[in-house]
């Protein structure tokens, strides 16, 4: 009787843990189930954020080479309550649009006590913005042109510090592709003239002479670590260049203001001190911490089998370092020097801040230098139409300009891997 008694509640408790842990098992399904959803719908509204703003740029960039700036002409008045347009009564309007096919603009105001008459004759065909419109009638009126496809006239009026203004804003038409990426000139609010090629040639030289004296520098460091400095030692150098990583780029850029470019001016006798030779090497000290710590992460994770191999062939410490822990770990290096490259090309403030900032074709290292996206920083705050549309292109010359750098760096390391 005791032993059927025992078998039983033995049965009801083996019962009872089997319920409570197929139960544990249905939550945790349940809570895998929930995270896997989670995540999925997270990575995906992620992608799908990034294909936007990607998309947003990629827009806003194309537009000034394939649309004019507006579909027609626009005419703005200053203290005019009425004035006839062509025949046509405009009362209480200061931005009127005009079809952009006119060819000819007859305005009538009255200024005062007096009737004043403005006729001109436009060329909506011309390219060149001092052609694009030519004056027939102008009675006492001051005609100017403040900035390119723009003509303000001012009369008059009956308060001697408030004159009538019209400004006539014709359209600018497509902008040459060509043109931007190989004009010489960067005359964006004036003349209307956006040519980025002096900014490429200061981004690639101030980003290639980084990567030139930094990498080598880099490599060294990372080696010396990895396989020859006792642990003891390499941990808190490995920390230090690890926070070095980490500070802000302003840091960089106030102490190479302050103590790069004075030392530069004082050395070379230069005017400024402010210049491509003082970009790059505040370039290569912010490189520095993350190649190094990509690449000497990289020489420690190659097996101990290949350097106890390589020494027993009869290689020397340095001979097994450079030829066999190295080699065996170049992925990794490889991957630091696009991720150095990319901020090289990438850094805006410290470049701001010690490169001069001089729109100019570079002939010495000496001279002034503005990079890519030290003009899109500067000028975003104030720039408006099409001046705002080129800065969105210049961010897409930037976005290509790096990953066909790194693609190509993949591809000499892939076929010297094949």
């Amino acid at each position: 009787m005791n032993t059927a008694v025992q078998e039983t509640r033995a049965f009801q408790v083996k019962q009872s843990g089997s319920f409570n842990a197929g139960g544990a098992l249905q939550i945790r399904k349940r809570v895998d189930y929930f995270f896997t959803v989670l995540f999925t719908v997270t990575s995906f509204f992620s992608v799908l954020a990034l294909g936007a703003i990607l998309l947003f740029v990629f827009v806003q960039g194309a537009e000034p080479f394939f649309f004019a700036t507006s579909q027609g002409i626009e005419l703005v008045t200053e203290r005019i309550d009425e004035l006839f347009i062509n025949g046509e009564l405009h009362r209480n309007e200061d931005k009127i649009i005009l079809p952009e096919e006119t060819d000819s603009l007859s305005i009538r105001f009255n200024s005062g006590t007096e009737e004043r008459l403005l006729e001109f004759a436009l060329n909506p065909e011309e390219k060149d913005p001092d052609k694009m419109l030519s004056v027939i009638t102008n009675e006492t009126g001051n005609l100017s042109s403040p900035q390119a496809f723009v003509y303000t006239t001012s009369f008059p009026g009956i308060n001697a510090a408030l004159p009538q203004k019209i400004h006539l804003i014709l359209p600018e038409p497509r902008y040459g592709f060509f043109n931007f990426l190989s004009g010489l000139e960067w005359r964006p609010t004036h003349k209307k003239v956006y040519g980025i090629f002096p900014m490429i040639a200061g981004t690639v030289l101030a980003s290639l002479g980084a990567v030139l004296l930094g990498v080598p520098i880099a490599l060294l460091v990372a080696v010396f670590l990895a396989e020859f400095l006792p642990e003891k030692i390499a941990a808190p150098v490995r920390a230090c260049i690890e926070l070095l990583a980490g500070i802000p780029s302003v840091v960089y850029g106030f102490f190479g203001l302050m103590i790069l470019s004075p030392a530069v001016k004082q050395i070379f006798g230069t005017a400024s001190g402010n210049c491509l030779l003082s970009a790059i090497v505040v370039l290569t000290v912010m490189i520095l911490p993350t190649v190094i710590s990509i690449a000497e992460t990289s020489l420690r994770a190659v097996p101990q089998a290949q350097r106890e191999a390589s020494l027993a062939l009869g290689a020397s410490k340095m001979q097994t370092s450079w030829r066999v822990v190295l080699v065996h770990a170049r992925s990794g290096v490889i991957a630091g020097i696009i991720l150095g490259i990319s901020r090289a090309i990438g850094e805006t403030m410290a470049v701001i801040l010690v490169a001069g900032n001089s729109v100019q074709m570079i002939n010495s290292p000496l001279d002034s230098v503005r990079t890519l996206t030290a003009t899109i920083a500067l000028e975003m705050g104030y720039a408006q139409g099409r001046h705002g549309s080129i800065l969105f292109s210049i961010g897409v010359v930037l976005f290509v300009l790096i990953l066909s750098l790194n693609s190509a760096i993949l591809f000499i390391r892939h076929r010297e891997v094949s």
